[in-house]
């Protein structure tokens, strides 16, 4: 029975029984350690019930399925650390059904559990286990076993057991609320020292004419993410980046380890693939928790601008040159898994090009369409930046992902020479291989060359035949399929105009490019043959490793406006 607080009959134990309630109500409320809590309760009351035996059961829902654990005990056996289903025995019914549960009589109940008497040799007569209810549910039970005077439990001791099991309940909140709160600030504490010791690891930013540039956005508490660059002797100088799988502490860790690993290797000159090598063998012992590193290595000879990196599960490096952008996929699996792996180097002559290197955080932004942008959308952005310098494009590319809302830690990297003439670029995009996207295109392209003063049947036949090219690209390069993109990039050199398109499809075989007179064109060919009739000169060059393909125009442009006046 359950009656409500109000109409409980004076307590079985008379008028001490109020004393002790208050006194037990106060005691509880000046803890808020949560194992000196239940020891106070289940001692107290097991003296004050005069029982025999008595012990504390907690719900404990970490381990997956709920289970109700015996915390704390008192008597003749120890059974903490019982854990009992909700359901199963006494206890298990009492936190089930969130009610008080009297057994006068043990041997003939089948609610009694029988056991933990058989294991212990403990014969338990009668009992009463009431709930530990709060406004969210039972967190709990009490139970009390065994009357010292030999008779069995009434109804008036379990209307008393749960009445003192309300305040029990009310401390046991307090204290584990106590406990996560001390625990949270001890998390706080701690990630705001995994924070500064993460900051501490990144190089400070050179000025000066350095060639490595980059920036790094945590998207919580601490990164995954990281860079680095330092110089060596020989006048070389070296750059990394890298991304911890994972998310909190023992990522944060991990990035530590592996930044200042990276650097250590570093250090001694090793050819990138070797570097990465080492570094894996390093990570490898005592890897745990399936955690893995993706990273980039290289160096960079600044009086030459070459560059040389490889690549452990990293996205693909982008190195921008003369209006081109190249790809170069990472050679090897990402560190700290496999201590046997092997990976590729990349050795580029950059000059007055552009590398680019940037963590999945970037291309796992989505965009506003809700998917995320991907390789196409991150050349997209790098795009609407060039003409600028480096730092600024990077900026500017960190602003558009914050605007989309940054899901993962971010980093992005450029080697560049210092002081890389952009050219007198008029027009950059990058589409997607999408014939839906060429309008746009073509409107984008009539506007600009409309700006320097191109007359209107000229400038109409050459947006024709870039808009032909761009089809050609979607049909016959990607295969109707929009799995990549396409970019074009216009730019002025004296007279010259000069229009560069670039994909990513498999390499075309620029000598079976061989353009028709138009007359002659009737179900094939009129593309290239009317690409042939408007411009003055045109080539085809293909990408490293069997993909990419660059297409570059030529146009005279004697009566148009002279370059930098278009604006006056």
């Amino acid at each position: 029975m359950n009656m409500p607080r109000a109409s409980l009959p004076p307590p079985a134990r008379g008028s001490g029984s109020l004393a002790f309630l208050a006194e037990l109500s106060q005691a509880l409320a000046l803890s808020l350690d949560l194992d000196t809590t239940l020891q106070q309760t289940v001692d107290r009351v097991l003296d004050f019930m005069q029982a025999e035996a008595a012990s504390l059961f907690l719900i404990d829902e970490n381990g997956g399925a709920t289970m109700i654990e015996c915390r704390i005990c008192a008597g003749p056996i120890d059974v903490r650390g019982l854990r009992l289903a909700p359901g199963q025995g006494v206890v298990g019914r009492a936190v089930a059904e969130n009610r008080i549960q009297i057994v006068a009589d043990a041997a003939s109940d089948p609610r009694v559990w029988r056991d933990v008497d058989r294991a212990a040799g403990f014969v338990t007569r009668s009992l009463v286990c009431a709930p530990l209810a709060t406004a969210a549910g039972p967190i709990g039970a009490l139970e009390i076993i065994n009357r010292r005077d030999g008779q069995p439990f009434r109804g008036e001791d379990g209307e008393l057991l749960g009445v003192i099991a309300a305040p029990a309940a009310l401390a046991i909140n307090n204290a584990r609320m106590a406990r996560r709160l001390v625990e949270q600030q001890r998390l706080r504490r701690e990630f705001e020292l995994a924070r500064r010791l993460q900051r501490s690891l990144l190089p400070r930013r050179r000025r000066g004419g350095f060639p490595v540039i980059a920036v790094n956005r945590p998207a919580h508490e601490v990164s995954g993410d990281f860079y680095d660059h330092f110089e060596l002797a020989d006048g070389r100088i070296g750059f990394v980046a890298g991304d911890v799988s994972g998310k909190g502490m023992d990522a944060a860790l991990l990035m530590v380890r592996a930044a200042s690993l990276l650097r250590w290797i570093g250090k001694e000159g090793l050819a990138p693939a070797a570097w990465l090598a080492r570094a894996n063998e390093e990570l490898c012992v005592g890897a745990r928790h399936g955690r893995f590193v993706c990273a980039l290595v290289g160096w960079c000879e600044p009086a030459t601008m070459q560059v040389a990196f490889a690549a452990a599960g990293f996205p693909p490096v982008l190195v921008e040159q003369d209006g081109a952008v190249r790809e170069y996929r990472a050679g090897g699996p990402p560190l700290g898994i496999l201590a046997e792996a092997g990976f590729e180097e990349t050795c580029v002559a950059l000059g007055q090009g552009t590398l680019f290197a940037f963590s999945d955080g970037v291309t796992d932004v989505r965009g506003e369409d809700g998917t995320p942008l991907g390789l196409a959308g991150v050349r997209g952005l790098l795009a609407r930046g060039r003409g600028k310098a480096p730092a600024a494009r990077l900026r500017g590319v960190l602003a558009a992902l914050r605007r989309h809302g940054l899901v993962d830690d971010t980093t992005l990297l450029a080697v560049a020479a210092p002081g890389a003439p952009a050219g007198n670029v008029l027009l950059e995009r990058w589409i997607a291989a999408d014939a839906a996207q060429l309008r746009s295109l073509r409107g984008a392209l009539r506007d600009a060359l409309g700006a320097i003063g191109m007359a209107e049947p000229e400038r109409e036949r050459l947006v024709l035949a870039v808009d032909e090219a761009c089809a050609n690209i979607i049909r016959h390069g990607y295969g109707g399929e929009a799995r990549e993109g396409i970019g074009l990039r216009l730019r002025r050199d004296g007279a010259r105009l000069v229009i560069e398109l670039t994909d990513q499809a498999p390499c075309a075989d620029p000598a079976r490019l061989k353009p028709r007179p138009l007359g002659e064109c009737r179900t094939g060919g009129f593309g290239l043959a009317l690409i042939d009739a408007v411009v003055d000169a045109w080539r085809l060059e293909n990408g490293p490793g069997g993909r990419g393909n660059r297409l570059v125009l030529e146009k005279h442009i004697a009566g148009a406006t002279p370059a930098g006046q278009e604006d006056r």
